[in-house]
């Protein structure tokens, strides 16, 4: 019988970098809007996501958006995905969102990735702006971007998650999608679990990620 992973709730950059440093499954909870916006790109179709540090990123622990982006346009290539970056400011202009992502493209030129879409980061909304289908998601954001990237960078196996309704999802689907998401890739290599909020100054973020962790504990049997 597989061993059942620990479960764990912790927040910020910096608390992904340590569940990482643990070789945990560290899930990403930023419910406005980034793991909201990669769970309706996983919903449309999107084969991969992935976050990124801006380059604006000011942290206490190390990011590494380069090496991400180069991660990303790799299995890109590999599988004849599209790539999306879905990026901020929110309201801004895309040349404002290419801006702040300079690292990021990097790694997707060393890659051999040069065309790529660029698409705000609004929640469920971004999935109407865009066709996510066989595409490889990249949401460069300043919590849950920065968050993933420290977590990835530490070393963990990076997830996301959310709360919210998405196009097709309802009630507490969206959250039994995610828990099971993660239980099931924990539970396969062996890992416990670490739920982050992506901010610990956001209310929405903190409660969400309690309530996964403790949907986990009850759900970790049955996956």
């Amino acid at each position: 019988m597989k061993r059942l992973p620990v479960i764990n709730c912790c927040s910020d950059a910096s608390g992904a970098w340590q569940a990482g440093l643990q070789q945990q499954v560290v899930v990403i909870v930023d419910v406005i809007d980034m793991s909201t916006t990669l769970e309706a790109a996983l919903e449309a179709g999107a084969l991969k996501v992935y976050g990124a540090g801006p380059d604006s990123a000011r942290g206490p622990v190390p990011v590494n958006p380069l090496a991400i982006g180069r991660k990303a346009g790799l299995e890109a290539k590999k599988m004849g995905a599209s790539v999306i970056i879905v990026a901020e400011p929110r309201w801004g202009s895309d040349e404002d969102r290419l801006n702040s992502c300079g690292k990021l493209l990097k790694g997707l030129h060393s890659a051999g990735i040069k065309n790529y879409q660029i698409v705000p980061n609004l929640g469920i909304t971004t999935a109407k702006l865009v066709d996510f289908q066989y595409a490889v998601v990249i949401a460069v954001t300043n919590s849950g971007g920065v968050a993933f990237d420290a977590g990835w960078t530490a070393g963990g196996t990076v997830l996301t998650a959310t709360v919210a309704r998405t196009w097709k999802m309802k009630g507490t689907q969206p959250a039994r999608i995610g828990v099971d998401r993660a239980l099931t890739l924990a539970m396969n290599l062996g890992k416990d679990i670490s739920f982050v909020a992506a901010s610990s100054n956001s209310q929405e973020d903190i409660l969400a990620a309690q309530y996964l962790a403790q949907l986990a504990m009850q759900r970790r049997g049955t996956c």
